[in-house]
């Protein structure tokens, strides 16, 4: 009997979490067209938790972290392109139409060059015949050193260009780039710099560069590192 009860109480809450989710949702909507991106941001996810499985909250969710990233916001929201990506890929299962919206919204273009995203476009690094476009399309980041965050980052483009950024840690911290070329044969990369040896890396299964002398790199950089 306790347990009818219970199966009772359960399915006539069912539609009153919906129709708070639905409502939180409303009221995101609201702040986030006028401009209050914060606040927006809480009643997404205030949305989001009332009904996990409400996929118009997390793709907001998602959306919103976008511009916080756009504005610099990183830190204080966690709006990590990991996070976005999380974020995205749970509206995405739970409505696969949200792919077509995300194409065309700006919101989310600052995961356009990560692998998840790549991944939502059907490419795939455990596939070589993709290895080539990846490079292209995904910017390229080293782990983090301390509170410096990522100290190299690795841009590939057409013509078979490739261009190193480096933060050198000295006083005063000062940046440089260095362009060179770049061959690729299977998931073997090779870098050539003028005035150097050649640099022979790889990309991993798992979508990971890995470069003699230069070390690892990712498809997001490191931030809010103390």
């Amino acid at each position: 009997m306790h347990r009818l009860l219970l199966l009772l109480t359960l399915v006539l809450a069912a539609p009153s979490f919906a129709q708070s989710a639905r409502a939180l949702n409303t009221e995101g909507f609201r702040l986030y067209q006028a401009g209050k991106y914060p606040e927006a941001l809480e009643k997404f996810e205030a949305a989001a938790q009332a009904d996990p499985k409400f996929a118009l909250a997390q793709y907001n969710v998602a959306a919103t972290l976008g511009v916080l990233r756009k504005q610099g916001q990183i830190c204080p929201y966690s709006a990590h392109r990991q996070t976005i990506l999380e974020r995205l890929n749970t509206a995405i299962q739970l409505d696969p139409r949200r792919l077509a919206r995300a194409k065309e919204d700006a919101d989310l273009d600052p995961i356009r060059d990560t692998l998840g995203w790549q991944k939502l476009l059907g490419r795939s690094p455990t596939r070589q015949a993709d290895v080539p476009e990846l490079l292209r399309r995904i910017t390229w980041f080293s782990p983090g050193e301390g509170v410096y965050g990522s100290t190299r980052k690795l841009s590939f483009s057409e013509g078979k260009r490739v261009v190193l950024w480096r933060r050198i840690i000295e006083d005063p911290t000062r940046t440089e780039e260095q362009a060179g070329t770049y061959t690729v044969k299977g998931r073997t990369i090779t870098l050539t710099f003028p005035g150097k040896k050649p640099i022979p890396g790889r990309m991993t299964a798992r979508g990971v560069l890995e470069f003699e002398e230069l070390g690892t790199f990712l498809d997001s950089p490191s931030e809010c590192e103390a």
